[in-house]
């Protein structure tokens, strides 16, 4: 007989399989048994019919990457640790040393970063391009261009571009399209089939860490796609680099996942309601909402979004010129309910002053507007007390 630490480990018991709960059951690990040699040499990690390896998949993580795929309308999912991992996936996978990536110029800085960074020391060459022109995306790109970024809407500028015109410009000229689809988060708009019209984009990354999760509490990210080839690509990529998530965050957005739509559409409501109480401020130059008619987009949002009318719970404003960097860095000191900080998509409202040149790129499309720039993240608290809260910074402001 055993010796006590020796049953502790080996223990014979197993429970019944018939257990079921809302919740799906939390698997962790990187260890995974096989029944007999037989078994382990026939198990293919490239596919979901059985586990291998805890990089490769869980029961637990294989059920979300299915929800996921369901949320934005794809077949196959890839988890990763960040919605940056996400896109440098996409990039390590389809690009290779003299080809080139078209990245809109409002895009998330980030996604420039690796461009500037890593893709260049890779030999891989980049260009922006004027996310509202179509017409300029199309004289970009070259023989070289590989892989094409699009962006909806833009990451701190909000402009809604012609999603539908920009990915038929990359299809025109056989070039893959991989779309930031974290602001519409699966639900302001179909990312693989606009409007019903059967045509969208090739690849759909997501930031899950922001609606998703809800909680501002968890990274990580997803790329979904609806063609076998490309996720066979994706995945190879995905082992060799050795992308994996903590079971304990799939639990997370797991738990969190049900309730994205009724989440989402209030973080909308009151970041509209908002958004239009400032338009009639005079210390604001510019509201900056895809769902503002005087919104750079807006007729485009209302062309792909307008059955769902969704748009998110970001927005930004522009301050009238008369107010200098000091003056807004002092409104949002005054704050009290909106904190400072990054990401969004949580129980909490953010603020964040961005410098429009660090954004921007004057060449590309130039910028219309001359004041400072402040990004909105709507939380889910009272949009009244969100209002008196804005209203006592402005006036602490002037």
């Amino acid at each position: 007989m055993s010796k006590p630490s020796t049953t502790l480990i080996h223990h014979p018991y197993v429970p019944p399989a018939t257990f079921d709960a809302p919740q799906p059951g939390v698997y962790k690990a990187s260890t995974v048994f096989f029944a007999d040699v037989a078994a382990m040499r026939a198990r293919d990690w490239k596919t979901k019919a059985g586990y291998t390896y805890g990089l490769h998949g869980t029961p637990t993580t294989f059920t979300l990457e299915e929800r996921l795929a369901t949320l934005e309308g794809g077949t196959e999912c890839l988890l990763v640790p960040s919605g940056l991992a996400a896109i440098s996936l996409v990039a390590f996978a389809f690009l290779k040393t003299g080809d080139e990536v078209l990245i809109p110029d409002n895009a998330y800085g980030p996604n420039k970063a690796l461009a500037t960074g890593e893709l260049a020391n890779f030999g891989i060459a980049y260009r922006l391009y004027d996310a509202m022109n179509p017409e300029d995306l199309a004289a970009k790109i070259s023989p070289r261009t590989k892989l094409v970024w699009l962006e909806a809407a833009g990451s701190v500028t909000m402009e809604f571009p012609d999603l539908p015109a920009l990915a038929a410009a990359c299809r025109a000229r056989g070039v893959l399209s991989a779309l930031d689809n974290t602001w519409g988060a699966g639900l302001a708009f179909a990312p693989f089939d606009f409007n019903g019209s059967g045509q969208g984009v090739d690849i759909s990354v997501h930031a899950l860490t922001k609606y998703p999760s809800g909680g501002g509490d968890v990274l990580m990210g997803s790329v979904v796609t609806r063609d076998e080839r490309l996720h066979r690509a994706l995945k190879l990529t995905h082992m060799r680099i050795g992308f994996g998530v903590g079971v304990g965050d799939v639990e997370t957005l797991l738990r969190s996942l049900p309730s994205i739509g009724l989440r989402y559409a209030a973080h909308d409501r009151a970041a509209r309601e908002l958004a239009r109480w400032l338009t009639d401020r005079d210390e604001v130059a510019q509201v900056l909402h895809p769902a503002i008619e005087s919104s750079p987009g807006h007729r485009h949002w209302r062309a792909l979004c307008g059955e769902a009318d969704l748009a998110a719970g970001l927005f930004s404003i522009v301050f009238d010129e008369r107010y200098g960097t000091e003056q807004v860095d002092r409104f949002c000191d005054s704050l009290q309910l909106f904190r400072l900080g990054y990401s969004w998509g949580g129980p909490i409202s953010l603020v964040v002053p961005y410098d429009i040149g660090l954004m921007r790129d004057a060449s590309v499309a130039p910028w219309p507007y001359k004041g400072t720039l402040v990004r909105f993240s709507i939380g889910l608290e009272d949009v009244d007390d969100l209002r008196a809260d804005l209203q006592q910074a402005l006036a602490r402001m002037a």
